[in-house]
C-alpha cells in the first residue's frame, strides 16, 4: 500500500505534468534562454515539493504554477547560467537580465503567448486590474520601440508560410524570403543576412529546422524563433532547446509577442556591446 507521501507526490505530478511544457515555454521566453527559464521552472517544482499545499489547495493549478513562477522571477537571481552549446547571441543576454523591466513582459507574454485573460493575469502577477492595464501599455511601448527587421522564414507548408509573412509585414517587419528545406534556408540566410529567423522544426525534405538554424548560426549571430505543433515533445528540458517557441495553431498576437521578445533581447545585447 502506498504511503500518504507517495500518493500526495503522484497527485502533485499529475496536476503539474500537463502544464509543464507550456510553463517552460513561458519561462524561456521571459528570460531569453533555455538555461535561465528551466532554472526558474525547477525552482517552481522545488517549491511545490517543499509545500504541496500550494498546489493541492488551489482551485486552478495552472494559474498557481504561473503565479509561483512569476513570484520567483522577482525574488531569485537565478539568471546567469549558460546553456551548453547555446548560440552566442543568447549567451550575451545572461548578464543583463537583472536590469531589464520584467513585469510588463510577463503580462504581455501571459496574454499573447499563454492565452490568459486579464482577470487571470492579475491573479498571476498579483496586481490590480489597473496595474495590469498599465503594464500592458508599458509592454506596447517597448514593442513600438523595436526597429523594423528583416526576417527569414523557414517553413515547408506554403499556406502557413504566407500567413507568417502576412503577419510579420503587418507588424512593420520585412520578409527576406521563405525557405522550405535545410539547403534553401542556409543559402537564403547567407544571401540576405536576416536580423531574425522564424523556423519550423520539420522541413519538406525531412530535415530538421534546428539543424538548419545551427548551420546558419555558424556564419553569424541572429535571434531565432522556432515553430512547432508539438511543444510537449520538444520542451522536455533534457537537451539544448529553443528559448523562443511559437506553437501551431498560432495567433498574430503570439507571433508579435515572441518577435518582440527576441528582438528586445537582441537589441539590448547590441546596445550593451
Amino acid at each position: 500500500m502506498a504511503s500518504s507521501h507517495a500518493v500526495e507526490f503522484m497527485s502533485l505530478s499529475a496536476s503539474v505534468a500537463p502544464h509543464l511544457p507550456f510553463l517552460r515555454r513561458f519561462a524561456r521566453a521571459l528570460t531569453g534562454t533555455q538555461a535561465s527559464g528551466d532554472t526558474y521552472v525547477a525552482a517552481v517544482l522545488e517549491s511545490l515539493i517543499a509545500d504541496p499545499s500550494i498546489l493541492t489547495g488551489s482551485s486552478n493549478p495552472k494559474i498557481t504554477l504561473y503565479q509561483t513562477l512569476c513570484t520567483l522571477w522577482g525574488s531569485l537571481p537565478v539568471n546567469g547560467g549558460s546553456d551548453v552549446g547555446q548560440p552566442s547571441w543568447e549567451a550575451t543576454v545572461q548578464g543583463r537580465l537583472a536590469h531589464l523591466p520584467g513585469p510588463a513582459r510577463q503580462v504581455f507574454l501571459l496574454s499573447a503567448v499563454e492565452g490568459f485573460d486579464r482577470r487571470d493575469i492579475a491573479r498571476i502577477v498579483k496586481q490590480t486590474d489597473s496595474e495590469v492595464d498599465a503594464l500592458f501599455e508599458e509592454a506596447n511601448q517597448q514593442i513600438s520601440e523595436m526597429i523594423a527587421s528583416d526576417i527569414l522564414i523557414i517553413e515547408d507548408e506554403p499556406l502557413i508560410a504566407l500567413d507568417i509573412e502576412d503577419t510579420i509585414t503587418s507588424l512593420g517587419h520585412r520578409s527576406v524570403g521563405i525557405a522550405r528545406t535545410h539547403k534553401e534556408a542556409v543559402k537564403l540566410a547567407r544571401e540576405t543576412n536576416p536580423q531574425l529567423v522564424l523556423s519550423d522544426i520539420q522541413l519538406a525534405d525531412g530535415s530538421s529546422g534546428i539543424d538548419a538554424v545551427n548551420d546558419i548560426l555558424q556564419s553569424f549571430d541572429v535571434p531565432v524563433i522556432f515553430i512547432t505543433a508539438f511543444p510537449e515533445r520538444l520542451l522536455t528540458g533534457e537537451r539544448p532547446e529553443p528559448a523562443f517557441l511559437i506553437t501551431k495553431p498560432f495567433s498574430p498576437e503570439m507571433v508579435k509577442a515572441l518577435i518582440a521578445q527576441a528582438l528586445f533581447f537582441d537589441l539590448r545585447s547590441k546596445k550593451a556591446a
